[in-house]
């Protein structure tokens, strides 16, 4: 195999973002300048080319997600990381790469398909996005149909990959999540007896269950119960966390998002109870609900590719870099669009692929170099994808202590 090596060190990422925007005085202009340089010159040893190895029209690539409404913090965090990578890798360019736009689609899957056809009437080549699972399964179906490249930075759902060998994941999917999750419980003997509070009226957290479930019986976890819930019936969960520790559960696993669990902490609290509770990446954005006591998700483990605090110099760069630009502590949702930007660069580098293509050659292109080559990124090193778009890496564990999430 190929294989592409990351373009994301310190210098090409803190770097670049200020040769990108400061214009302000003589002695800022020539930081920027030296920024700039500097930038280039980290981005071209980290990705074995030269300053400017991307010549020719700029790629349109665009992202769509929610970044209004219920979902907003997954949304703008992708949002944001999408424009990182793109000012980032056309200043180390010294040219521009990419044309990049964004559009929210509010979580909803007729207003994606709506943003998608924006985004085409102005002259989509790649997709990187859409954010959330059934906004994306909706807008896959319509890039299959055109023969575009969709990679998606977080819609975790077998179902979003189903739809054409041009859509791919740089996220994992629900079920690898739910045996992963098992094999690390297992594997690091966090709890004897596992309770589950799970949606199944949801295909992410009922598909990351029924995986969990089998994998533990492999790994000999022994599950006492497993309570469910839907979306009709979610406004109280003190029932299910109340089976739970009429169970003896002394781990209570969390195929949720963060909005059910914070409910189902609050409960545990009421009633004395002290479980470990382990969730997946739907967990991510627990600390930044308003209003919630923080102080009640002390101990929470989630499964995620990404953690911020940890300290490999890829990872406080970006992190470095992307709270300078948006005050912001940036979370796995964010890592993973930073990401998706950067593979398909060197994809598109490497495959000779550019914007004077038209958008079904550029997918054929991609979807080539994806299938046979490697990436080392924030949310993963190594990682490779089959030709079904599913992509392979390691996971990591990630602890909330003293109201951040600390790297396990």
């Amino acid at each position: 195999m190929k294989k592409l090596v990351s373009s994301v060190l310190a210098a090409s990422m803190v770097m670049s973002l200020a040769a990108c925007g400061s214009t302000a005085s003589t002695d800022t202009a020539a930081s920027s300048e030296a920024s700039s340089a500097a930038s280039t010159a980290a981005t071209t040893e980290a990705a074995g080319e030269g300053s400017g190895a991307y010549t020719g029209t700029p790629i349109k690539i665009g992202g769509i997600g929610p970044i209004t409404g219920g979902a907003a913090i997954y949304g703008q965090a992708v949002k944001n990381a999408e424009e990182l990578a793109v000012k980032e890798i056309n200043a180390a360019n010294g040219s521009d790469v990419f044309e990049w736009k964004f559009e929210d689609d509010e979580h909803d899957a007729e207003k994606s398909v709506n943003a998608y056809n924006t985004l085409k009437d102005w002259g989509l080549q790649v997709l990187a996005g859409p954010v959330t699972t059934t906004p994306s399964i909706a807008v896959a179906a319509e890039t299959a149909n055109d023969n575009l490249f969709m990679m998606t930075p977080s819609a975790s759902a077998p179902a979003v990959i189903e739809s054409g060998d041009n859509v791919f994941q740089i996220c994992f999917t629900d079920p690898n999540q739910g045996v992963a999750s098992a094999d690390y419980i297992a594997d690091n003997k966090l709890g004897t007896k596992v309770g589950i509070i799970y949606d199944s009226s949801d295909a992410y957290s009922s598909g990351i269950y029924e995986k969990f479930k089998a994998e533990a019986d492999v790994k000999g976890l022994e599950i006492v119960t497993a309570e469910a819930f839907t979306a009709d019936n979610k406004s109280d969960l003190s029932t299910q966390v109340a089976k739970c520790q009429e169970a003896g559960a002394d781990l209570v696993f969390l195929p949720i998002y963060y909005q059910e669990a914070s409910q189902i902490l609050i409960a545990a609290n009421k009633s004395g109870y002290t479980p470990t509770f382990f969730g997946c990446d739907g967990m991510d954005g627990i600390l930044t609900i308003e209003g919630f006591d923080t102080s009640l998700a002390e101990g929470l483990m989630l499964l995620t590719p990404f953690a911020a605090d940890a300290q490999d110099e890829k990872t406080q760069a970006f992190v470095s870099a992307y709270k300078e630009a948006y005050g912001d502590t940036p979370n796995q949702f964010a890592a993973d669009a930073y990401d998706v930007v950067y593979a398909i660069y060197q994809a598109a580098v490497a495959g000779g692929i550019n914007g004077d293509m038209d958008a079904s050659d550029i997918c054929e292109a991609l979807k080539a170099q994806f299938t046979s080559t490697t990436f080392d990124g924030l949310t993963g090193e190594g990682m490779t994808w089959d030709a079904s778009g599913a992509v392979s890496k390691a996971p990591k564990a990630v602890v909330i202590k003293n109201g951040a999430y600390a790297a396990m």
